[in-house]
């Protein structure tokens, strides 16, 4: 078998339609469209959800959730993950080379998730204020 002689199964594909060809093909004159109307002419078509005029299915439903842009290029980070890292110093570069935030993040922020006890300093990442109080308990401090 080579790949050009690959070909479907028998019968899976059915051969297509030829309309306007008489009578007897069953799809002669209107070609199967009925007569008048819309869905007889070309291009005559409503457009997607359209309902004949009742208000549409998705304008009768509520609108639900808001997916913020901000938080494709924001991450947060629990205590208990700056506690694993080996470096003293902990910024943005940081986080991404011990492979705790992706390169895509451009802002983090650590949360009081896990505990810390050793010493840390947090340049430009912000903190919340337990993880904050968690870091300056255990020794460490915060550069904004």
């Amino acid at each position: 078998m080579r790949l050009n002689d690959i070909k479907p199964a028998k019968g899976a594909r059915s051969a297509r339609k030829r309309v306007g060809r008489g009578i007897g093909s069953t799809l002669g004159k209107t070609c199967g469209r009925g007569h008048k109307g819309q869905r007889s002419r070309s291009g005559g078509y409503h457009k997607t959800g359209f309902e004949g005029g009742q208000m549409p299915l998705q304008r009768r439903l509520p609108k639900v959730g808001f997916r913020s842009r901000k938080a494709k290029y924001t991450a947060e980070v629990r205590l208990g993950e700056l506690q694993s890292m080996a470096a003293d110093r902990i910024d943005l570069k940081a986080l991404q080379d011990a492979d705790i935030v992706s390169r895509s993040i451009k802002r983090a922020k650590v949360i009081l998730s896990g505990s810390i006890e050793r010493p840390v300093t947090l340049v430009g990442v912000a903190a919340t204020r337990g993880a904050r109080e968690a870091i300056l308990a255990a020794g460490g401090q915060i550069e904004d």
